[in-house]
């Protein structure tokens, strides 16, 4: 008996570390499935100079471990967030490249450890590939300068124009009971009256601080509805109600004009190296560009494509509420600031 018992405890243990074996195994391809490690920076130019260190848009990255990869590509401001889906147990670092035509190539390793990864914002700077000479003699470069942003912004503006008046009756005989039959007076006792008024403010014009006043007759025993002109209008309607002998409504309002005035504004942007940079408030319209080529003046549209004959401009929104437009423009070869 006793040798029997050891044997079944020792397949026990057995099919014990078994079992705790499995559940391990499936709880480890578990996490594995499921965990994805999240890759976020900013891609910029590399330089010296940290006022030139400008963000780069369209950069394509990747991001691999040698078994899955995953892409995206930088915004205008430069950030990227790429998401890689990745086994826990391989504890490989994980590859990120950045490509760009006008760039040289960069990787980044990030390290990464069997159940977690490193919880850091990656920033990398690119170093610019340097520019092709031309073989043959070279063109003397123009000179941009006196650049001036200039812009409309539209608003809405009121004007007073004039205002309005008028009075109104409302003809009761006081002393007569109500007996149920309305109108009558707020406490049902005497018999009722209403009478009401109405004013048209005209095509494009708005009444507005309208008021109503009885001015005559027995005003103690009077009410008046406010609802048709509370909030002003280009119709406004007053009421009253009158339990007692004929009484007399004054109602007087201002009238104004609504209208859509466009205001011109001019800024001068910041210049870092060949590049220039401004912002615009998101009511902005007709954008362009004044300056100075080689000392003729020019005037330079904007546009919604962005097109200049010297230089390659940009255009994100800001992250804030406002959504400010961020512009930059780089020059092209052949000119300079």
């Amino acid at each position: 008996m006793t040798g029997k018992k050891i044997i079944w405890a020792m397949i026990a243990v057995a099919a014990a570390v078994v079992i705790a074996l499995l559940l391990r195994a499936h709880w480890l391809r578990s996490i594995s499935v499921h965990q994805s490690i999240t890759i976020e920076g900013a891609v910029i130019q590399r330089d010296a100079d940290t006022e030139k260190e400008l963000p780069i848009a369209g950069v394509a990255i990747t991001a691999s471990d040698g078994v899955k990869s995953a892409t995206t590509q930088s915004e205008a401001s430069g950030y990227f967030k790429i998401v890689l889906q990745k086994g826990v147990l391989s504890g490989k670092p994980v590859t990120v490249s950045f490509r760009h035509a006008s760039y040289e190539p960069l990787d980044l390793n990030v390290q990464t450890g069997r159940l977690e990864t490193q919880n850091e914002l990656y920033i990398a700077a690119m170093i610019p590939v340097p520019a092709k000479i031309a073989a043959g003699p070279r063109r003397p470069e123009k000179v941009v300068s006196n650049i001036r942003v200039r812009y409309t912004t539209n608003s809405r503006t009121e004007t007073n124009v004039g205002s309005a008046v008028k009075t109104f009756q409302v003809i009761n005989k006081g002393n007569v009971p109500c007996e149920n039959q309305s109108p009558c007076s707020p406490d049902g006792k005497w018999k009722a009256s209403w009478g009401s008024a109405s004013l048209d403010a005209g095509a494009d014009n708005m009444f507005e601080n309208v008021r109503a006043s009885c001015i005559a007759g027995p005003c103690p025993f009077t009410r008046i509805d406010t609802s048709g002109f509370i909030h002003g209008g280009r119709n406004i309607r007053v009421a009253a109600l009158n339990w007692s002998d004929t009484a007399t409504f004054l109602m007087q309002a201002e009238v104004y004009r609504t209208a859509i005035s466009s205001n011109v504004r001019e800024l001068y942007p910041v210049i870092f190296g060949r590049t220039l940079n401004f912002t615009l408030p998101p009511t902005q319209e007709g954008v362009s560009l004044q300056g100075e080529i080689d000392g003729s003046p020019m005037v330079f549209p904007l546009g919604p494509h962005l097109n200049l004959s010297w230089a390659v401009c940009n255009v994100r929104t800001g992250p804030e509420k406002e959504k400010t437009a961020v512009y930059r423009c780089e020059l092209k070869p052949d000119y300079r600031f």
